[in-house]
């Protein structure tokens, strides 16, 4: 969960305009970085039996950080070399994501309910990017910031649930409130 927020913050903030063109490459190392702990996450989860878990952090591995992080690299040598991206291909592939995600979220019932709200949270993020990627719907001026700061609030919720799983487990006992599961 916290390598999905270093991504969703440094994602947040290129939507936001915060991310000049100097700044992709470190934004795409960032997302190499968090590439490896998602996998290795993923890995483990897998190991656990965890489909849930697993396919999703190894999917999360694998395009919202390695593909995202090589796109983002792309991205800045073509702009340093005068060519214009063209990302509505971009769009396309997240179309995919999007939709595996989409399938995948009442996976996440079982799950705490603060995790199921991320999960749609994120649902909602990567279809709003397929629609400003790929042209169909929301001006870039519109739904840019939307998706930036839905994509900083996510980091947030990432942030707070990784901490009190990490600390909850450690300490035996609830130190930090999670929510039950929607389903059991």
């Amino acid at each position: 969960m916290a390598a999905l927020a270093v991504a969703c913050f440094g994602f947040g903030a290129a939507f936001l305009g915060k991310v000049a063109i100097e700044g992709l490459p470190l934004l795409a190392a960032w997302l190499f970085g968090g590439c490896l702990v998602q996998y290795t996450t993923a890995v483990m989860e897998l190991k656990d039996h965890n489909i849930t878990g697993g396919n999703v952090f190894l999917f999360f591995a694998a395009f919202f950080m390695l593909a995202a992080g090589l796109s983002t690299l792309s991205k800045f040598f073509m702009i340093k070399f005068g060519m214009k991206p063209a990302v509505m291909v971009e769009g396309w592939m997240w179309m995919a994501g999007a939709a595996f995600l989409t399938v995948v979220t009442p996976a996440y019932g079982k799950a705490n309910a603060m995790i199921f709200i991320l999960v749609i949270f994120v649902d909602v993020v990567l279809w709003m990017i397929v629609g400003v990627d790929t042209g169909w719907y929301g001006g870039p001026a519109v739904l840019k910031p939307i998706i930036g700061w839905a994509l900083v609030v996510t980091g947030w919720i990432g942030i707070y649930m990784a901490g009190a799983a990490l600390c909850n487990t450690v300490y035996g006992k609830a130190l930090y409130w999670i929510p039950k599961p929607l389903i059991k």
